[in-house]
């Protein structure tokens, strides 16, 4: 071997060797400086001779070239989420371990009766990774993303200095051929607060939290940034592997991963033979959790044995093995500053405490949801109270009660007028005023506003709700952008280019306030947004300048071009035309899309879809009268009520005339649901709003009126409760476009055949269990949707037919259960096809 080559394979092995005692063993044998020494010599070497330079080399861990961005990665073995399970604690600081148990009696019985012995590891608040190594060598690392498809991350994470580059052989065996770890990308608390030390010092934004750092950290598109935010990973299982020692335990994966050089939580895990065993030292954790070196918001308990989990499988998305033991949520007293209102996407208003800032769950809080006026009256919140916060679940920071003691009080003078006692005392007390001096709260009770702090359109709260809303629709800024990004978004009109932030600066710069307006857009309006926007002050912290600079924007740079006066004429480049491109290719989109990307109050994908198959128009969609909605499968009063208020406004109807205008044309589709079946006269009839009648006297009031809608409208010797109804002001127009839109609705031509796709399929429920042997199950779903049937996610005894592909769980027992009709993929397509 050439002198040289050996000189490199040398250093490699031996600084490896000395940063695995650092980073993993935390038994370092030798000066940082003689590190140091050797670090450079290698590094000199390589750039001399590249063509000798190791996969495992410690200067891969500096980071290279930044990325354009991050492909994806399928898991061949899905990274599964696990069931949660909560033990709370009483007055006395005593756990109720109660879901525990039940958890250990489903194990049980799911093993015939057999006791299993149990793990308990810290459920690490990190960032799920998946490490795939070839012949011992690090080839590809991916995030956990949904479960079936992550990022890839491999330069990041070759950053990490415990994640070993190259395996360690065993001592009794050889490296596997390939191994896939899985564990947890985390930041060390001291790293944690160096890192925002930095931050602050370069006038930089702090982090909330390690696992906020981590996360960002690892998907930076420069992975130089990467390597200096020192992060670290504890594995946690193997996921799949050919070749080296076979493993018939968790703790024996554990230990095997150890010996290939990964880093375990030493101390903080343990092996019990039942479940009070595996109770007691989750106990212990929690006492002990402030201490530790990382963050963690419970431990997880597996069963050991790995025959044993293969017995018991999967539940939904879920292992039955397995299961997260949460810590008891945290809490901490804070004071109420302010109470300011958030105005959400479809409106919601949302009362939030702005909070004193305090340390709660390893984060600084500094504002809690309120959730409602009721919820704020139930629990009397005003501003100046001192309060306890605490974080639901670990994420969602909550006031949980007033320390009424500490409320601020002043003195009330006899002299005060009614109406600011009323307002003191709130209205439940304002019957009874004071005749002498008094001490009282020092703030009123809170109520919402009634007008909109954006748009000053009145907040309304409609009868049966507990939010109240902003009634500005698009005209309300806050809305506004919201609207406009859910209208672009992937699952609606799809606008590849036009991105959240891109729509962001064009809203705030007034360029844009409704829906037709993206579809005016040219590149000199583009060009502006560019211009206008404002560049973040840490952008080149997080990215390169040229890729921050275009981050920021949500757009690539401009060209510049002399000209021979000596000015610079700014040229347009890709990513305007890009923009442009997207918008003109969404201008033909589905029906269900486009009703979906409206935001109709109420309106999610599925009720789109079944909008679309019952109408197959816009047209029919926007005069279909209530009654007429309320008829559909999945679509109550509620949901019929808020679809037709939203085209019954001008305003909304202007809106969507607007988009047609500006080319937009969603397609018509064959209708797939039997209206006939649907709209028969006693079920409108029964859905009238404001008339509360059964089908059967609906149909009998129907045979009364001479079966029409004329004698209904006209007939004055029909019951007096349908008169009455029939004076109150809109209900005859309601009759009148009733009988319109029967007269024009899609004759049995515009449907599917009767006796072809519909009498198989249409109106029936489908649930979607396991993996099909070709099908993807948004296939499936997208097939059977075509032609007029409805995918549930659970079973129940309205269910037509399960369609069960391999490793079907609890749902084929269901279906088997009650007798539900079971296809496998061959048998659905054969129904599908009639």
């Amino acid at each position: 071997m050439n002198p040289t080559q050996q000189k490199i394979l040398d250093l490699t092995a031996l600084l490896n060797r000395y940063g695995y005692e650092y980073y993993t063993l935390d038994a370092p044998t030798v000066p940082d400086a003689e590190y140091d020494r050797l670090y450079r010599e290698l590094e000199a070497l390589e750039a001399a001779h590249p063509e000798f330079k190791q996969p495992d080399s410690p200067t891969l861990r500096v980071g290279g070239a930044p990325l354009d961005g991050f492909e994806s990665v399928h898991h061949e073995v899905p990274m599964l989420s696990l069931s949660n399970a909560f033990s709370p604690q009483d007055d006395s600081g005593a756990f109720d371990h109660a879901e525990m148990y039940a958890f250990d009696e489903r194990v049980r019985g799911g093993l015939g009766g057999t006791a299993p012995e149990y793990v308990i590891e810290p459920k690490f608040d990190g960032l799920a990774v998946s490490l795939l190594y070839r012949d011992g060598v690090l080839v590809r690392a991916a995030t956990r993303g949904d479960g079936a498809t992550g990022e890839d991350v491999t330069e990041n994470v070759k950053t990490i200095r415990n994640v070993p580059l190259k395996l360690h052989r065993p001592s009794e065996s050889a490296l596997p051929e390939l191994i896939e770890i899985r564990g947890e990308v985390l930041m060390l608390k001291a790293d944690f607060a160096a890192l925002n030390r930095r931050q602050l010092e370069h006038n930089q934004k702090p982090f909330a939290n390690p696992r906020n750092a981590a996360a960002g950290s690892l998907r930076q598109l420069d992975s130089k940034i990467t390597a200096q935010r020192k992060l670290h990973f504890f594995a946690y299982s193997i996921a799949q592997q050919t070749g080296g020692s076979a493993c018939g335990t968790h703790m024996q994966e554990l230990a095997y991963a150890a010996e290939l050089g990964f880093s375990l939580p030493e101390g903080n895990y343990g092996c019990f033979q039942n479940i009070d065993g595996v109770l007691a030292f989750y106990e212990q954790m929690h006492a002990k959790r402030p201490d530790l070196p990382f963050e963690i918001d419970g431990m997880v308990v597996k069963v050991d044995s790995l025959a044993q989990q293969e017995t018991l499988g999967f539940v939904s998305r879920a292992p039955r093995w397995a299961i997260a033991h949460k810590f008891p949520a945290e809490e901490a007293l804070t004071v109420v500053e302010a109470i300011d209102v958030q105005i959400g996407r479809t409106g919601a208003v949302t009362p939030v405490a702005r909070l004193h800032p305090v340390f709660v769950g390893g984060v600084t809080v500094t504002n809690a949801t309120l959730h409602n006026q009721d919820e704020v009256a139930r629990k009397d919140v005003r501003v100046g109270d001192t309060v306890v916060v605490r974080r639901a679940g670990d994420v969602i920071p909550e006031v949980v009660r007033v320390v009424l003691e500490r409320r601020p009080m002043q003195i009330l003078e006899h002299s005060s007028s009614d109406g600011l006692q009323e307002d003191l005392f709130g209205a439940a007390d304002s019957a009874e005023r004071p005749s002498e001096n008094r001490t009282v709260p020092l703030y009123p009770p809170y109520r919402l506003p009634e007008t909109c702090p954006i748009c000053a359109s009145p907040i309304e709260r409609e009868e049966g709700e507990a939010v109240a809303r902003c009634s500005g629709g698009m005209l309300c800024e806050a809305q506004r952008a919201q609207g406009l990004i859910h209208f672009a978004s992937r699952k609606a009109m799809d606008i590849e280019g036009l991105g959240q932030k891109q729509i962001e600066q064009l809203v705030a710069q007034d360029l844009v306030r409704h829906f037709a307006d993206l579809y005016r857009l040219d590149i000199p309006t583009l060009q502006k947004m560019k211009e206008n926007a404002e560049m973040p002050s840490d952008a080149s912290t997080m990215l390169s300048t040229s890729t921050s600079a275009a981050l920021s924007a949500g757009i690539s740079t401009t060209l510049s071009a002399g000209t021979s006066d000596g000015q610079n004429k700014k040229m347009p480049t890709k990513w305007a035309q890009n923009i442009l491109d997207g918008i003109e290719a969404s201008k033909q989109p589905d029906l269900a899309r486009f009703l979906f990307a409206l935001g109709i109050r109420h309106v999610g994908e599925r009720t789109a879809k079944v909008l679309a198959q019952a109408f197959g128009s816009l047209e029919n969609v926007r005069r279909a009268p209530e009654p007429a909605l309320a008829c559909l499968p999945d679509i109550g009063a509620v949901v019929a009520r808020s679809i037709a208020h939203f085209f019954a406004q001008d305003a909304q109807q202007a809106m969507i005339d607007e988009l047609l205008a500006a080319g937009v044309s969603p397609k018509n589709q064959a209708v797939t649901l039997p209206l006939a079946q649907y709209l028969t006269p006693e079920k409108w009839l029964s859905r009238l709003p404001g008339f509360k009648i059964s089908e059967n006297k609906a149909a009998a009031l129907w045979d009364l009126a001479g079966k029409n809608i004329e004698g209904l409208i006209n007939d004055n010797a029909l019951p007096a409760d349908w008169q009455a109804w029939r004076k109150i002001s809109g209900n005859l127009s309601l009759l009148t476009a009733m009988q319109q839109f029967l007269a024009q609705m899609p004759s049995e031509s515009d449907t599917m055949s009767s006796d072809g796709l519909n009498a198989a399929v249409a109106g029936k429920t489908f649930v979607l269990t396991g993996t099909l042997p070709t099908l993807k199950r948004d296939e499936a779903q997208a097939m059977i949707e075509a032609v007029g049937g409805k995918v549930s996610g659970s079973v129940s005894k309205k269910t037509d037919y399960v369609v069960a592909g391999e490793a079907a769980g609890s749902k084929l027992e269901k279906a088997q259960t009650l007798g539900v009709a079971v296809l496998d993929e061959q048998a659905l397509l054969d129904l599908l096809n009639k």
